[in-house]
């Protein structure tokens, strides 16, 4: 019986040491309204000038009256928001770390990080690695939101990095939600891996969780505003009835399901097709 009791008795110290030297992480860790990550597309599908309306829009986005008010009027007045770029299943850079916003001179603080060096395009494109990502992204969160949100734009679907719906599904089942916004624009490069109604393929693979909807993006002049109505909506909880109708807000919930496998199909059925995702 001796012999028993020491090991566990070792186990015992062993557990209360590591309790020890978790808690005081736990008990740091500041609150927030909503841990956010802004997951944006680089894929070589992107122009230089779209890549610069993106990081531009959401630089103008956050700074808005609208979006500094939507921050102070949660629970606790200040959210936690970092800024990826993403493109193929290995290529995932955090431009801007977890920082902290509460009002509107801690905004431009962030907003000026994502001017301090230009965007750089990459090969692919997989909604399925950057969801991953993110994934870890908020296990590494030094804060802990009251909710945990993905919004993720782009200008294709999923073609490479494994089941983008699965991604999805890994993510949701944690309570995290994942919105979209689709880049339906024509002012960039064309390319044969081009889908018709990618709002569709976002809203059916791509978005999902708690209160998950995506704002289609149809012209670059719309980004802007697309930018800042979705971010107010992530702020204050999610969209309602009243929304949808003047916001072009589609919520998860649709008829006539997407292929959510599109993007690896038409990447298997290439031939003679120059990359240029």
């Amino acid at each position: 019986m001796a012999r028993l009791r020491q090991p566990l008795l070792a186990l015992h110290a062993g557990l209360i040491l590591a309790i020890a030297t978790v808690a005081p992480q736990s008990a740091s860790a500041e609150i927030v309204d909503v841990e956010l990550i802004l997951a944006v597309d680089v894929s070589l599908s992107m122009s230089p000038d779209e890549l610069a309306i993106q990081r531009d829009g959401y630089a103008a986005a956050l700074t808005h009256v609208q979006v500094i008010n939507a921050i102070r009027d949660g629970a606790h007045g200040k959210i936690s928001i970092t800024y990826v770029e993403w493109a193929g299943a290995t290529v995932q850079h955090v431009v801007v770390p977890w920082t902290i916003i509460s009002n509107l001179d801690e905004a431009r603080g962030f907003a000026e990080k994502l001017t301090l060096h230009p965007p750089k395009s990459a090969r692919r494109t997989s909604i399925a690695g950057a969801l991953a990502f993110a994934g870890d992204l908020f296990a590494e969160s030094p804060n802990r939101g009251l909710k945990r949100v993905i919004d993720i734009s782009g200008d294709g679907p999923n073609n490479q990095g494994g089941n983008v719906s699965d991604a999805r599904d890994a993510l949701t089942e944690q309570g995290i939600t994942i919105n979209g916004l689709p880049l339906m624009t024509n002012g960039g490069f064309s390319s044969a891996y081009d889908v018709a109604n990618l709002d569709i393929y976002y809203r059916d693979c791509v978005i999902g969780g708690p209160g998950a909807f995506m704002i289609p993006v149809n012209e670059w002049t719309q980004f802007p505003e697309a930018v800042r109505r979705k971010l107010v909506l992530e702020l204050a909880g999610g969209p309602s009835p009243r929304d949808a109708e003047w916001a072009s807000v589609v919520t998860v919930q649709g008829e006539a399901p997407a292929d959510c496998e599109i993007g690896e199909k038409m990447w298997r059925d290439r031939s003679w097709m120059w990359d240029s995702r």
